[in-house]
């Protein structure tokens, strides 16, 4: 029988340090395991920590989050470009 392959899916959080501080920021979305998305539309709303990332949520107009969520980095499954609309 052979056995599974990993998950191709694997980010760290390097990874996401990375794009958070790339010049110029490109706003990405980052899709979970669980089929849920958050968007990151730019380098202030999110937080990366060793196993996990923070996202701030409901940004009033000055940009201030009215919550954060915590999301495990094994649980993003890909991160896509956002288009600008």
């Amino acid at each position: 029988m052979p056995q599974s392959t990993p998950r191709e899916y694997m980010f760290s959080a390097q990874q996401l340090q990375d794009r958070m501080h790339s010049r110029p920021f490109r706003p990405f979305k980052l899709c979970l395991s669980d089929g849920t998305t958050f968007d990151i539309p730019n380098h202030d709303v999110a937080f990366v920590k060793r196993n996990a990332i923070e996202i701030g949520l409901d940004a009033d107009p000055n940009g201030l989050a009215e919550r954060f969520v915590e999301c495990a980095i094994i649980h993003i499954t890909r991160i896509e470009d956002l288009v600008a609309a």
